[in-house]
Parts: C-alpha cells; structure tokens; sequence
C-alpha cells in the first residue's frame, strides 16, 4: 500500500518536546482570534482546540503530535529579558529587552496578528516603545507583520536590521513570482481547508498562516559578514550570516548578554525544505549544512538556550550543540548520498525512492519530514546540480499535460476503461498509480464527474496517510477544489504596502513581468525617462522587441536618444501612478500617450489558475 508507513517512530513516550513547548509559559491570548478592522478574522488559533484529543484514522500520529506540539500558544519567557509569542500566525515572534523599549524580531505574517502578540507582551510586560527591528531572513511570516509593531509615524529613527540581499529576495519571491507561489502555497498550507481531524491540522512547521494584512518596512542597517556586532538599545548582538541555507539571505545571531542564541529557521524541529512545494529558488544544502558545523565553533560556548523562529526553544549548551550536530549531518547526508546516487546514474525520483536516513537521524523526532520531507528533498538536490532534465531522450520534449492525457485515455480504451483502472488500482492500495491515472483523467476530460470524484478519494486518503504536514495540505486541497471548493490564494503577497517598499528599479523589475510581450513587440520602441525627484535618479525605460528593460542614471545625464515622454516626480507619486491614479500633480514634457500605450501592454495575473485541472 503506497500510504507512508506508520511504524519504525521515535518513541512516543518520550515528552522532551513537550516539556520544553510549554517551559516559561506566561499567558495565552484569550480568546485566541484575531480580527482585521473590517471584523474579518484573520487568525482563530481556537479553531484547533480538537488537537487536544486522541489522533483519529484521518491522519498521521507523527504529525498529529507535531501539531499538537505547535498548537501551543501564548507568551513564552526563553531567558530573563527574551520572550516569544508563539503560536499566533506560522511563525514566531521574539522580543528581546533593551534599555528603553524592546526589540522585535520577525513581527509574523500579517500586521493585525504582529499587533496582537505585541499587545500581548505588553499586558504583562509593560508598555514598552519598539525600539528596533530584526529580520531573520526574506520570507513572508518574518516580515510581513511589521506595519503592525512599527506604525509609519513610528518608523523614524528605529533601526531595522537585515541580512544583506533581503529586500532583494524578499521582491523576487512576493512581487516577481508572488501571484503563483501565493497560490500554490494555497495548497502547501491548506489555508482553505476545514480546521478538522479530516481537514487542516497544521504544517508541521506551524499551525498556518495569518490572513491579514502583509506590510514591508524596508531594513536600514545591513548585517554584511559574520563577526558584524551591533548594538540596539543597549543590547549588543553579534551576527553570523548563513546565505543560500533556508533563505537566499538569512542569519543567525547571538544576544551576547542574555546568553541566548536565535538559529533563525535555520534549525527548526523538522526536516526543513531544499525546494519548498510553493516554489522558491533550490536551497543548498551543502552550504546549509557547513553554516551550522561553522555555528557550532563561531558561538562555542557564549549560549545557554537557542530558540528559533518556528517551534519551541532548546534549553542547555549541550542540548544546544547536539541539536547543530544533528541538523548538521541531516543536511550533508541528504545532500552527499542524493549526490552519490546520481553519480551511480540514477535520477532523482530513483534516488527519493531509495535513499533512507541512518537509524541515529531517522529516530530523531526533530529530524522527522514534517515540513520538508526526504523525498522532495532529495528530488530538489537533483534539481540543483541537474536541473529538470533526467538525461532520457524520451524526456526532452514531452507532450504538455492536456495532450499527454488525451493519448493516455485513447490507450487506456477510452475514460471509462482507465476509470475502472484507476479504481482497481485504489482497491489494491497503489494509490500513487490510481492517482496518475485519474489525473490524466481529468486532464482530458475535466467535466467527467466520476473521474474527479474518484481522484479526490483518492487524494483524500494519501493525505490522511502523510506524516508531512504540507504532503497532507496539497492531497487535502487538490480534493476540495476537485469537489468544487474556492481557488485562489489565501494571502496576497503583492500589495500596495509592500511595494511600499520597493526601490524605484524594484518597482520597474515588477511592471517588467507583466508586460504581454507578443503585443508589446509589434510595437515602435518606446522610451520614457522617470525623474525621481527624491531619489535624484534618472531611470530610462526601453519597451523594444517585446522587452521592457531600464537602467538608473544621474539625474544629470540626459542619454540618447531623447526620451519620447519625461516624468517628473517624488517616489510616492511613482507608486500612485503605477496604481492608476494618473498623472494629476506630475511634470510631463513629451508625448503622455506613451504612457497610455506601455499601460496598454500591463497584464494581470490569474490569481486563482487552474491546478488539479487543465
């Protein structure tokens, strides 16, 4: 039966991880939702009070017991002046003491929940000023909530510290390609799914995502190299930067004072992802696995506990240090055996079917593939050396998934000969085959209700069977929307506060991507130049061939040749107008139906695009 195994477990008596969860408990949020202004709830940690109960059929004990470990919510005290709100949006919130306010580090997905875990600590810690800001890394849940600790008139003097590189991965993955992984993290998270034992209970690296609102403050002090120290209301922090392990820039950082180590989601108690399922640039994890081995040494012993922006902390330099180790060799292994195999000829999905971890790791609990599996994992090491190619000739150029399904059903004899197949297929337990059969299926025949029903079956019972909490989301989910639930993405990643954000070639990099090249490139070349008054830059943009490109100059050159429309304007004006607000207030001197003819060629994005059909 193709269902993952449920023996071979690290033992379930063992309560470490619950001990430490619940260890410096402070207070929870009652009642456990949060609202945005319009009264729409954004987070209902409530919803999820069935975990306190036995695990049913519908779903993993491993994950079962991972999420109930990170349904744990509340105010945490790690050390004396460090505190975490856990268990109020996917992520982590930490706040650190400082000599006059208190210092947040990654303020969560949206700003309403950000808002609340602050609120949270200051009913039991005073009304404390934030007086600076951290981000571990460029992904959505340690950044997306800043509006909602550091308000604009708030913003002025508060340093806010990055990673360098961070405002530039953090555009690439919510602006470039935002609208596609938005939506296919629908699926990763299961945001649409039922909060039930037979629906949603979790991703094994949280609960789930907030669906609030996403803010961006952009950093104003970058952390560079590791050694870097800074001092932030008092509190000096020394730095480590980890780029290309779990995000293209990240870092882990040692309150040297408080003697506590953040590990960022450089170390989280799960296998954590080397592709993540949304989409993402492939992490290495080789690379992963040396910052850690380096963390190890660079720290010694200046730590008493780690804590991490997902799960719980790890009380003890030993236990500290055992943790690092471990991690350390989980990333290498996974990476040196993936590349050991392919070297012997064997193609990823090959090498994700044969490749186990040694009993010390696989007995592991934090070693367990709750978010990142091993066989996703060891498929995207494949894809970094490699690429999508597998070498086979008969590979190259495949037929697209619609023309492929066609032929497949024809020689199949036809959609209800490969129906009756798929349903013996699913009899005998070789779900994986039933599923490959009734997705092509589908794919040549969308509106065949049998055929959807039986694959959404089908689905339904490989997620009841994944110890993977984004495995489980993605089954769950292809089955809803098979059945006719919502599309779409739960979170929209690409908003006006975001772009906010954005440097002015940033914002011209995302109108680039929308441009319809097809009807652009019949078109005469057009030029415009934008004089950004406050930025005392000149960026020219070139709309030739199809291609939008655009360079930044000194607001003293005037290149050639002359630009057909010249806009003179603040950067608030730039965005405005990006919005469609128009030209009103804006200095024109040229022709302004250029303007209307690039705005002509601005595409879209489906939000909603199709997945589990053609």
């Amino acid at each position: 039966m193709d269902v993952p195994p449920r023996d071979g477990l690290p033992p379930f008596e063992d309560r470490t991880d619950f001990e430490n969860a619940d260890r410096g408990f402070v207070a929870a949020l009652v009642p456990g939702v949060v609202t945005a202004d319009d009264g729409r709830v954004v987070w209902d940690g409530d919803a999820y009070g069935f975990l306190d109960g036995d695990c049913p059929d519908t779903a993993h004990p491993s994950l079962w017991r991972q999420s109930q470990l990170c349904a744990r919510r509340g105010l945490y005290e790690v050390t004396e002046g460090v505190y975490q709100v856990r268990g109020l949006d996917l992520a982590n919130m930490t706040l650190v003491e400082g000599h006059d306010g208190v210092i947040v580090v990654d303020p969560l997905v949206s700003a309403e929940c950000a808002a609340a875990a602050l609120a949270l600590y200051r009913r039991h810690r005073g009304e404390r000023p934030v007086t600076g800001l951290i981000y571990t890394h460029s992904h959505l849940d340690h950044f997306g909530g800043a509006g909602g600790v550091l308000p604009r008139e708030a913003e002025a003097g508060v340093p806010v510290l990055a990673p360098v590189g961070f405002l530039e991965y953090a555009v690439s993955e919510n602006v470039l390609a935002g609208p596609a992984m938005a939506r296919r993290a629908g699926f990763m998270h299961g945001a649409r799914l039922p909060k039930a034992p037979d629906g949603h209970i979790g991703t094994g690296l949280g609960i789930t995502l907030s669906t609030g609102t996403v803010t961006l403050i952009p950093p104003t002090v970058d952390i560079t190299h590791t050694g870097q120290t800074e001092t932030v209301d008092g509190v000096r922090i020394l730095f480590q930067l980890t780029p290309g392990t779990e995000a293209p820039a990240e870092m882990n950082f040692l309150f040297t004072e408080q003697r506590a180590l953040c590990l960022a989601e450089n170390v989280t108690h799960t296998l954590h992802n080397i592709l993540t399922l949304r989409g993402a640039l492939v992490r290495d994890a080789r690379v992963w696995s040396r910052y850690l081995d380096e963390a190890i040494d660079f720290f010694g012993d200046a730590y008493d506990v780690a804590f991490a922006s997902h799960h719980w902390p790890t009380w003890g330099h030993e236990n500290v240090v055992g943790l690092l180790a471990e991690q350390r060799d989980l990333y290498a292994y996974l990476h040196d055996q993936t590349l050991r195999l392919l070297n012997s000829g064997l193609t990823g999905p090959e090498i994700a079917e044969e490749l186990r971890l040694p009993p010390a790791l696989e007995d592991a609990w934090h070693a367990r593939g709750y978010y990142g599996s091993l066989n996703h994992n060891v498929k995207a090491v494949y894809q970094r050396y490699m690429g999508w190619y597998d070498g086979n000739p008969a590979h190259l150029w495949e037929h697209p998934p619609v023309q492929l399904a066609e032929r497949y059903v024809k020689l199949a004899g036809g959609p209800e000969a490969m129906l009756a197949a798929a349903r013996r297929y699913a009899d005998s337990g070789d779900l994986r085959f039933a599923a490959t059969l009734l997705n092509h299926l589908v794919f040549a025949d969308p509106d065949h209700e049998e055929a959807r029903a039986a694959l959404a079956g089908v689905y339904e019972r490989l997620g009841y069977g994944a110890e993977n909490g984004p495995w489980r989301n993605i089954y769950l989910t292809g089955a809803q929307e098979l059945r006719g639930g919502a599309g779409g993405p739960a979170v929209t990643t690409d908003t006006a506060e975001t772009r906010s954000a954005l440097t002015v070639s940033m914002l011209l990099d995302a109108l680039a991507v929308r441009i319809d090249g097809p009807r652009a490139a019949r078109e005469p070349r057009l030029i415009i130049d934008l004089v950004v008054i406050d930025e005392e830059r000149r960026h020219r943009i070139n709309l030739e061939h199809g291609a939008l490109t655009h360079r930044s100059l000194p607001l003293h050159r005037t290149p050639k040749p002359h630009a057909g429309l010249t806009l003179t304007l603040t950067r608030p004006e730039l965005l405005g107008l990006l919005a469609g607000k128009g030209l009103a207030g804006i200095e024109t001197d040229g022709d302004r139906g250029l303007l209307k003819r690039l705005f002509s060629y601005v595409t879209q994005p489906d939000r909603g695009f199709a997945i589990v059909t053609p």
